[in-house]
C-alpha cells in the first residue's frame, strides 16, 4: 500500500501476465531471445514469460526494492512457484534504468511494470523511463523489431504520442485485471522500427 493505493497483490494477475504473453508474441520468432522485465511484483509476469519462452532464453529481471525479492523466496515463495530459481532467470537488485542505459541493441524486449505506468504515483524519479530520454534509451537498448511493452493502470494518450515520436510503432492494448473481469488496464506493445 501507498495512502490508499495497492500497488500490487495476488488476486487480480491477468493483466501481468498479458503484458509477458503479448510481448512474447512479437518475438516468437527470435532465437535465444533476451528480455528484461523491470518489476518483480508478484513474480506473475515472470511466470508467464517462462511459460512462452524457450530453454534458450534469458531473462534478466530488475527490482528496485531488495526487500521484494527477500519475500519472493521467502514467506512468499509459494506464490512465485520457484521461478526465481529457472535457470533461465537472472535478478538483479537494484534499478532498471542502468541496465537499459548501458546496453545497446540487447534485448528482444523490455517489460516494464514500474509505478503503475508513465503516470507514476510512488516516485517521480520513474518518470524518467517514460520521458523521451527514457523511451530513447529503451529504443537503443533494444534490437531492430523488437517490443517495449509497458503496463499502466489506465490509458494515456500523451504517451503513446511519445511512443511514435520516439520511433516505436504504439498499439495499446487494453486489458482486464482478471483476464475477462476486473478494472481495464492498459499495455503499449511498442516496437522498434
Amino acid at each position: 500500500m501507498l495512502g490508499t493505493n495497492e500497488l500490487m497483490n495476488s488476486r487480480l494477475s491477468g493483466s501481468e501476465r498479458a503484458l509477458a504473453t503479448l510481448s512474447c508474441e512479437k518475438i516468437k520468432s527470435r532465437k535465444a531471445p533476451h528480455i528484461l522485465i523491470g518489476g518483480l511484483g508478484m513474480g506473475f509476469t515472470l511466470r508467464a514469460a517462462l511459460g512462452e519462452l524457450g530453454a534458450d532464453a534469458k531473462v534478466t529481471v530488475a527490482e528496485l526494492v531488495p526487500a521484494v525479492v527477500t519475500w519472493a523466496r521467502g514467506p512468499m515463495a509459494a506464490v512465485f512457484d520457484g521461478c526465481l530459481d529457472d535457470p533461465r532467470v537472472a535478478i538483479h537488485e537494484g534499478d532498471v534504468r542502468p541496465l537499459i542505459r548501458a546496453t545497446k541493441a540487447s534485448y528482444d524486449a523490455i517489460l516494464l511494470d514500474v509505478d503503475n505506468g508513465p503516470d507514476g504515483i510512488t516516485s517521480e524519479a520513474n518518470d524518467g523511463l517514460y520521458d523521451y530520454q527514457g523511451l530513447k534509451a529503451a529504443r537503443d537498448a533494444l534490437r531492430p523489431g523488437c517490443v517495449l511493452a509497458v503496463w499502466s493502470s489506465g490509458p494515456d494518450d500523451r504517451f503513446t504520442r511519445r511512443l511514435r515520436d520516439s520511433g516505436f510503432t504504439a498499439e495499446v492494448v487494453n486489458t482486464r485485471a482478471n483476464g475477462k473481469t476486473g478494472a481495464r488496464h492498459v499495455i503499449w506493445l511498442a516496437v522498434k522500427a
